[in-house]
């Protein structure tokens, strides 16, 4: 037996779909901000579908609320003061679905000297004097590798190192 589908309750329900999307979104974003891709992540695992998901993320983007330039800047700031390097931080953005002009952009207006970060990195976690053998050289050199600095930035911070003995 064929029952005849109302076309006014499945629009109903979508809109009240895309509120609730709308809803949650928001309430994430207002914790902090987010890339694209994790709102539609995060979202997804709510079981919202693909269409509502897409156009609210559209419509937030229209109404100012979700910016990729700012989530970039934000984020970059984030890792900075936890001390992370240039390289992690790129990679850890682009994990998020961002792309990489936009990295870039993000990465030249901080403005930050890394080859200062990276010194202090490495005072904070091995002390002012610099390493005495070679082996010692080399573990805080893989230490700030780790934390995502360059290897000229890394020379930068253990030269300041041996400067200061």
């Amino acid at each position: 037996m064929l029952v005849p589908i109302k076309t006014e309750n499945v629009y109903e329900s979508s809109v009240e779909h895309s509120k609730a999307c709308r809803k949650k979104a928001l309430d994430l974003l207002a914790r902090r901000e987010h890339s694209r891709l994790e709102l539609q992540r995060k979202l997804s695992s709510r079981a919202y579908s693909r269409d509502i998901i897409d156009g609210v993320l559209d419509a937030l983007e229209v109404d100012g609320f979700l910016e990729e330039a700012r989530f970039v800047e934000s984020f970059i700031r984030g890792r900075i003061s936890k001390g992370q390097g240039p390289t992690r931080i790129q990679a850890d953005l682009m994990h998020r679905g961002i792309n990489e002009a936009n990295i870039q952009t993000g990465l030249e207006d901080i403005q930050q000297d890394w080859g200062k970060l990276a010194s202090d990195v490495r005072c904070k976690r091995f002390g002012i004097t610099g390493p005495r053998e070679f082996s010692e050289r080399a573990r805080q050199m893989r230490f700030l590798q780790y934390r995502g600095f360059e290897r000229d930035q890394i020379d930068i911070a253990l030269d300041l190192a041996d400067d200061s003995d």
